[in-house]
């Protein structure tokens, strides 16, 4: 399979071009430095100058791309609409790294867990941006999309258990976890 992982030098892009080359995938790592990822094939380039010919090929683009102060939290939105514009009608998969603040608590789908009363006050404006990133793809009905939220306490060079749980939208922990920390 032919991917593209855009902020392949943060952590979570690191962590996916890691297992992506280890189960002999081809990756593209669209960087804006010098790449730091396992990737031998690179696109230096910001994620917000990329073009259709960038993405042309692509079985699936990953967008692992971060943004984490006040005055960027909206690009988390401004970069949906991009891929939009570079991806909406194509056969390639997009998959984007979200948050598990987004994830709900309950079963109808009422309380995001950004929204109860525990969540950490620091990592709220975060978690709000990566939910409207959601809502935002949501309504993008030409775009083949996942909105893919780790796990709480993402350590990408922890242990690698080989075990995964798939939850949906209902945030779930392991049987190690009550709770999230």
């Amino acid at each position: 399979m032919k991917l593209a992982v855009i902020a392949a030098n943060g952590q979570a892009g690191k962590a996916i071009v890691e297992e992506a080359v280890k189960r002999g995938h081809e990756v593209t790592a669209i960087v804006r430095s010098e790449n730091k990822s396992q990737a031998e094939s690179i696109i230096k380039k910001d994620l917000f100058e990329l073009t259709k010919d960038d993405l042309t090929g692509f079985d699936a683009v990953i967008s692992a791309f971060g943004a984490y102060t006040p005055d960027t939290l909206p690009l988390h939105s401004k970069s949906i609409e991009l891929f939009n514009q570079l991806l909406a009608g194509t056969q390639t998969r997009f998959l984007v790294v979200g948050g598990s603040g987004s994830l709900y608590i309950d079963e109808t789908k009422t309380t995001r867990l950004l929204d109860t009363p525990d969540f950490p006050e620091e990592f709220k404006s975060l978690a709000k941006a990566q939910a409207d990133e959601l809502d935002l793809l949501r309504t993008k009905n030409n775009l083949n999309w996942a909105f893919v939220s780790p796990a709480v306490d993402f350590i990408p060079d922890g242990e690698k258990t080989g075990n995964y749980i798939l939850a949906g939208e209902i945030f779930t922990t392991n049987e190690k976890r009550n709770k999230p920390d």
